[in-house]
């Protein structure tokens, strides 16, 4: 009877991990595993979370080719009821091809801000580029979700590639 009562009262847990679809994939020259949520198309972009052993990567990809980002680029992240906001500078290389990176560490201890990053609901993205060019990126409730459970999810697991 006790171990029927824990089966249930588990279930609900197993039925949410089953949520956690990540692509696992391996370096062929190094063998190392790297982890992806695939690609999630967003409102002006789209965004692909990754991680390795040793940092996890928001790589966002601009719908317009025209948008540059180097150093200075910066991503203005709103969280739903609250009026805190995020702001991340480009951690990728200097591009004209639209691509922006917000890069962390991947340590035992997640860090604060990418906690707050995918556990908390995003209501909007904005992403300066070096050319006065600003992309504004709208989350609808199903986007959010999606990027909050993925995105957990995603960190949950690098946690176990650290070596």
């Amino acid at each position: 009877m006790k171990l029927l009562t824990g089966l249930i009262l588990a279930l609900p847990f197993y039925s949410l991990a089953q949520d956690c679809k990540l692509k696992k994939t391996a370096d062929p020259y190094t063998k190392e595993v790297r982890l992806s949520t695939g690609l999630m198309k967003l409102d002006g972009a789209s965004l692909s979370i990754q991680a390795d052993s040793k940092e996890i990567d928001f790589f966002f990809t601009m719908n317009r080719n025209e948008s540059c980002f180097n150093d200075a680029s910066t991503a203005v992240i709103a969280y739903e009821e609250t009026k805190v906001k995020a702001t991340f500078r480009n951690s990728g290389s200097v591009n004209c091809e639209g691509f922006f990176h917000i890069i962390f560490k991947n340590t035992a201890a997640t860090n604060t801000l990418l906690n707050r990053l995918v556990t908390q609901k995003i209501t909007g993205i904005i992403i300066n580029g070096t050319n006065k060019t600003q992309t504004t990126i709208t989350l609808s409730p199903e986007e959010q979700d999606k990027l909050m459970t993925l995105g957990d999810c995603l960190v949950k697991e690098a946690k176990t590639l650290i070596k």
